[in-house]
Order: C-alpha cells, then structure tokens, then sequence
C-alpha cells in the first residue's frame, strides 16, 4: 500500500546516521505490517536493514538475534545438538502462518513490536527467557526482559524514538526440554493460543501467549500437579487477561489454556 503522508526515507549505515527521532517517524524492516494499511501519522521511515547486523550468532553465551533477521533465517537455522529447546525455533516459526513472501520480509523484532497477542516471536523470546537489547535516541543501550517487552495488544515497553537491536537468549534456557500447543479456529488462522511449557534444573515455567492480551511465564521450582498448575493460571490469569477478538473468545481461550497447560504438563513430567 502506497503510504502518501511519507515524504522522507532515512537510509542509515551505522548507528551515528541514525536522524534524530521526532513524531511521525517510523522504523522499517520487513515492512509486512507497515505497508498492509493506512499509516496517516506518518511523515517518515528509517530503513534500518541497512544497517546489515550479522542476523544471527550462536556462541558459549547463547542465540544473539538480530531485531532485522527474517523469520525465514530464523526457521532455516540449525542449532547446535547440545541445545534441546532447538526444535522450538523452529515450531514457533511454523506458528507464524504466513507465505513464504512473509516468512522472507517479515523480521523477528518487527514480530515482537507488532506486540499482537499472536505473535510468536514473542512467545519464543518469553519461554526461552529472552532479553531484548534496547537502543535509545541519546546513544545508550537498555536491557529488558522479554516476558516485559510487550504490554498489550500493540502496545510494548519501548519509550519514543526507542529501537529493539537484538534478542539474545541465554545458553541454559537452551538446554531446556520444551513442549508446545497451538491452536487456530481454522487451519491457516492466528493462534487462538500459544502455550510453551520449559523443565531444565532451575525448574518448570509455562508461557501462554496468544490467549492472553500480553504475554504470561509460570515460573515453579519443580514440576507441579495438576491441581497446583490449574490454581496458578486461575490465580495469574484474571479473565480480563484473556484477549478477546475473532480469532476466540475469553472462554474459549480460557479452557484452551487451561487443557494445554495440562497436556504439557503431563508431557514434560513424563
């Protein structure tokens, strides 16, 4: 879609060329979502994909993802056979249900700043216990959480003039055994729910993501029963949580969880 109120691409080369933020400004990458609809408070865009960040580095340390790595690199890359929770790269790509024109322009952070209650880049970088690199316009860098980046439907923790750089996800939650549950009201749908469950030394956690209006990480010390997992999500989960639109409703979305926390449970137990 032609966006007719932009009069101004900036085409940084490194983060010195970065132009000053002010309101109308916007960061393109893949653009999937930028230019699928009306973007009248725009006046201009700032392609950061030539900044040409290296899209992704595994090391000691862990999985470095750059914000601009397509989902389609993500998919294709091939984690090394120490790292158990590797097959879950992949999956919640998958969980994307998108072309492979989307898969090839769409980016990880574009994803995660979307902030959709589907996204599933968020509910990678919140399972694997993810931290978000946060560049500010005065030249510093923050860090936060990723279970704390998003905070709503289209509404994340970044500040004005504020760029996600990268997703890095720390070694040990690599190591992590991991089960998943997606469901959709049809086959190529959005996800109605995302449930991620994670048992590595420090424990269990069950994100839920896509059934509820920002993301939620369970966090236990060992493996719960049943009965003391269905008491947290109740606890966790107020039914206002539970995001309502025509991909389900909150009751729907509410006994998808609560089923998919089960099964996981049981999986990961077993």
């Amino acid at each position: 879609m032609d966006l007719n109120t932009v009069t101004e691409i900036a085409t940084p080369h490194a983060r010195a060329d970065l132009p000053t933020y002010v309101p109308g400004d916007a960061f393109l990458a893949g653009g999937t979502w930028l230019f699928s609809e009306p973007q009248t408070d725009l006046t201009r865009l700032i392609d950061i994909t030539r900044l040409a960040w290296p899209p992704l580095i595994a090391d000691d340390n862990g999985l470095h993802i750059a914000a601009t790595c397509t989902i389609a690199t993500l998919a294709a890359f091939e984690p090394p056979p120490a790292w158990t929770a590797g097959p879950l790269i992949v999956q919640c790509c998958r969980a994307l249900l998108g072309s492979f024109k989307i898969w090839n322009m769409a980016t990880v952070g574009g994803n995660i700043c979307m902030a959709l209650p589907a996204g599933p880049m968020t509910s990678l970088a919140t399972a694997l216990r993810a931290t978000c690199v946060i560049w500010t316009p005065a030249g510093a860098e923050r860090r936060l959480p990723a279970e704390d980046f998003v905070l709503g439907p289209q509404q994340t923790a970044l500040a004005p003039g504020e760029l996600l750089r990268a997703i890095e996800i720390p070694a040990a939650a690599l190591l992590a055994r991991t089960a998943i549950r997606q469901i959709s009201l049809n086959p190529v749908g959005r996800s109605g729910a995302l449930l991620i469950g994670t048992l590595s030394a420090e424990g269990f956690a069950l994100t839920v993501t896509a059934a509820t209006r920002r993301p939620i990480r369970l966090s236990f010390p060992a493996m719960p029963t049943r009965e003391h997992l269905a008491d947290r999500l109740a606890a966790d989960i107020p039914d206002p949580l539970y995001y309502d639109d025509v991909h389900g409703t909150p009751a729907w979305r509410r006994h998808m969880t609560a089923r998919f926390a089960e099964e996981i449970r049981q999986d990961l137990a077993a």
